[in-house]
């Protein structure tokens, strides 16, 4: 898969899915039920013990598969020998960035301020993670357009069902979004991932 149709699945699927496993097993299931609800993009966080088990099972999954909380070039080339299509940290890093670009790997890195996107823009980054969202309104984006028109950007953290189409509207690419889903889980199981992933996909159609 090249870059620029990773970049394109992630554009479309508008919904990416943190997930945070308790083991590879949980992980796994919470994937696996997201994808079953609709998402097509899902965030594997390498907080997530023995996570490369998870990256496994979910190798043949028509979702695209990416790695979170990824701090440093190790676990970088580990996400992406065992499968991941993107890369994805909670702060810019330059090594990673430079890791990915020569492997052709998505790196989305967390950045907050003018200086950090810009900063992970020289690096070769195509989406900046605003991180963390809870800490932004929308109309900020419409703001950073100004000086930076081509900057492309997906909140995280904070975003859910009553405020991801605000954040979409105002011109984020995708909306990472996770807490939902582990709380769905801790409920009901496996399928209440899957109603939980199928209200995100009814709201993004409304």
């Amino acid at each position: 898969m090249q870059k620029i149709e990773i970049l394109k699945a992630l554009s479309d699927a508008k919904v990416v899915a943190v997930i945070r496993g308790s083991s590879p097993e949980e992980a796994t299931e919470i994937s696996k039920g997201a994808i079953t609800g609709g998402i097509r993009a899902i965030e594997i966080t390498y907080t997530t013990p023995f996570v490369e088990e998870t990256f496994k099972a979910l190798r043949h999954s028509d979702a695209i598969i990416g790695a979170g909380t990824v701090l440093d070039v190790e676990t970088a080339r580990h996400a992406i020998l065992n499968g991941a299509k993107f890369v994805v940290s909670p702060s810019y890093n330059g090594a990673i960035a430079k890791l990915c670009n020569r492997y052709s790997i998505p790196y989305l890195p967390g950045c907050m301020t003018i200086t950090e996107m810009v900063t992970a823009l020289e690096g070769g980054s195509d989406i900046v993670k605003l991180f963390p969202g809870n800490q932004f309104e929308p109309s900020f984006i419409k703001t950073v357009k100004g000086p930076l028109p081509n900057i492309t950007i997906m909140p995280t953290g904070g975003v859910g069902l009553a405020n991801m189409n605000e954040w979409l509207n105002a011109g984020a690419v995708a909306v990472g979004i996770g807490s939902d889903l582990n709380k769905a889980f801790a409920k009901d199981g496996f399928e209440g991932v899957v109603a939980q992933a199928k209200a995100y996909m009814k709201n993004l159609s409304n």
